[in-house]
């Protein structure tokens, strides 16, 4: 299996190394360049979240704001069409053309 992750800390920390490492090569991790939303359709789930749904709303405190994102979250689950689309921007190369 193939995992395409972003450099966050938790992706290069030494439990996850160990994780991997003991999958026996069943599990290869590959690492986005430090600082490339524009490679990570993850940042397309999160730019709908926000503007399309959180934006139009007014949160008056923060387990509010958690619910309006859990919310979006899960409206997102139920329309893959939507999600798979976030893959077909041009600027992720071959990981769009290959969900085409």
């Amino acid at each position: 299996m193939f995992l395409v992750v972003d450099n966050s800390r938790v992706h290069r920390a030494k439990k996850v190394k160990e994780f991997v490492e003991a999958s026996q090569g069943a599990l290869s991790l590959f690492f986005l360049p430090p600082y490339s939303p524009e490679l990570n359709p993850d940042e397309w789930v999160w730019k709908n979240v926000k503007h399309n749904r959180i934006a139009r709303a007014s949160a008056r405190g923060v387990e509010e704001l958690k619910a309006l994102a859990l919310g979006a979250l899960r409206r997102l689950q139920k329309m893959p069409a939507l999600v798979r689309s976030f893959f077909a921007d041009p600027h992720l190369t071959y990981i769009g053309a290959s969900l085409r």
